[in-house]
């Protein structure tokens, strides 16, 4: 039987054309290598145990000429650990890092170097963070050396709360959209247990409110807010959480409508949202009755940790803050093969808090947050527009 035409594709404007440099922009391929070799390996070897379920075999593409769209629901109250960690364990185990999705983060991400981990410029976008825009969704649509990573919650989805921990929120639309007008199809992937990364936190909308000022999405409070205030190191802090990503179904958001893209109105994406929420809600209970009753396996842990003491402290959460400081000074210096941690000899982690003073301030009660608020804020673009 003859096979339908494919549709014909949108032509990139002249406003997608000038900001076609967003695809390089701070983006370092060895970077992204380096820092899974060491860094997040060992600590998802330990910490987080990562697994995936259902990527093999790994997801192609429709059509060729356009990213897939993987989608995901956001670890409310928490770092974006789960996002890191999701990216490093599909790093090791797909044959190309042009497999390997490129996220569109929320841009408060990188209005300040405090919303980098431990104060470590351009971090996100150096591993291939786009900021989420309109006109930059748009545009990595067009760039066809890697397939696209979302969360299409939003910001909603990142603060809110531990009491809707797996409860989708409103979709955006515009993955609705894209999908439909560029004809590619939509990956929905669960996150399990990355709930737990910050359990039992809470967020209130009036005090977000005035935290978005300061460039801070949200603020959890929880058991852990006070010990933020303490100890600073903290604010970036992870539990141990059995992080599980687990696969759904394809989604082909051009097949939900009769209509052409031309006569679809923003009533109509938005119930195709809601069509798409209410699917993927589905898959996600499901992925959490089978993979999230045991969101620490703490006896997992203890022997992980058993099995890779000679590593000791560095899969701790507190010794994070020089192991990824070290990491950045090495690569500056030197590049990747400059990077050289050597994380099982004596004394390692000393010496990293020797070479990286700055570090101290991590653990440094309540005043510890001047220093690291004039470098977290130095030069940011809050509150200016893009």
């Amino acid at each position: 039987m003859p096979t339908a035409p494919s549709p014909a594709l949108p032509l990139p404007s002249p406003a997608i054309l000038a900001n076609q440099h967003i695809y390089s922009d701070y983006f370092d391929e060895e970077y992204v290598r380096a820092v899974d070799r060491h860094i997040l390996q060992l600590l998802d070897r330990v910490w987080f145990r990562s697994k995936l379920v259902g990527f093999e075999p790994y997801p192609q593409r429709n059509n060729p000429e356009r990213p897939l769209l993987f989608a995901s629901n956001h670890s409310g109250m928490a770092f974006p650990w789960d996002a890191m960690v999701a990216l490093s364990h599909l790093l090791r185990v797909l044959p190309s890092l042009h497999d390997l999705p490129r996220p569109l983060s929320a841009p408060m991400l990188s209005q300040s170097v405090l919303m980098n981990p431990y104060l470590i410029p351009h971090f996100w976008k150096k591993c291939g963070c786009v900021d989420a825009t309109t006109l930059n969704f748009e545009t990595m649509m067009y760039c066809n050396g890697h397939n696209l990573m979302l969360y299409p919650e939003g910001v909603p989805g990142i603060g809110k709360g531990f009491n809707r921990k797996y409860q989708l929120q409103r979709l955006a639309t515009s993955i609705i959209r894209l999908g439909i007008e560029h004809h590619t199809d939509i990956m929905p992937y669960y996150t399990v247990n990355g709930e737990y990364l910050n359990p039992y936190a809470y967020s209130w909308d009036w005090l977000n409110k005035w935290t978005k000022k300061i460039g801070i999405p949200f603020i959890p409070v929880g058991p852990i807010i006070l010990m933020v205030l303490l100890q600073p190191w903290f604010f970036y802090l992870a539990y141990p959480a059995n992080l599980t990503f687990v696969l759904g179904t394809r989604i082909k958001p051009y097949e939900l409508t009769e209509k052409p893209a031309s006569e679809l109105t923003r009533d109509d994406y938005v119930a195709l949202s809601e069509q798409v929420r209410q699917q993927m809600q589905t898959e996600l209970d499901a992925a959490v009755r089978d993979h999230g009753q045991y969101p620490y396996r703490w006896g997992e842990l203890w022997q992980r940790i058993k099995a890779n003491w000679s590593y000791f402290p560095f899969f701790l959460p507190f010794a994070w803050p020089e192991l990824f400081r070290e990491f950045e000074r090495q690569y500056d210096k030197g590049g990747p093969e400059g990077v050289n941690l050597q994380l099982t000899k004596p004394g390692s982690w000393l010496r990293m808090i020797w070479r990286n003073p700055f570090t101290l301030t991590f653990f440094i009660p309540v005043l510890g947050w001047i220093p690291i608020a004039i470098r977290g804020y130095k030069g940011h673009r809050i509150g200016k527009k893009a």
